[in-house]
């Protein structure tokens, strides 16, 4: 990653956390929460991930999870890390799964 990209996601942490520590909103009821007999410590973490950008086909193409492994729909590679990032999976393919076809 070069130094422009470091610099200006520097840049978004320190106006994340400005907008946070200028919010009247969060004074607020951080204000209420002390008036009601408790102190407040508020700490965030925020995780930002990058991914960089492909040049988009017209047609739809099948994506690559893993070696082999490929999903036609409504994703695209950048939702499918996305997706992953917050350790959630996408269901298996019904036609593929035998245990979801009666047996006679």
């Amino acid at each position: 990653m070069n130094q422009k990209v470091k610099n200006l996601i520097q840049k978004l942490g320190e106006a994340i956390h400005e907008s946070v520590s200028e919010s009247e909103h969060i004074a607020g009821v951080v204000k209420n929460i002390r008036e009601q007999g408790f102190d407040v410590l508020l700490m965030l973490e925020a995780t930002i991930g990058l991914n960089e950008v492909e040049a988009e086909s017209d047609e739809p193409q099948p994506l690559q999870l893993t070696a082999g492994e490929t999903i036609d729909g409504p994703f695209t590679h950048n939702d499918l890390n996305f997706l992953k990032s917050l350790r959630i999976s996408l269901p298996e393919d019904p036609k593929s799964d035998s245990n979801s076809q009666p047996a006679d």
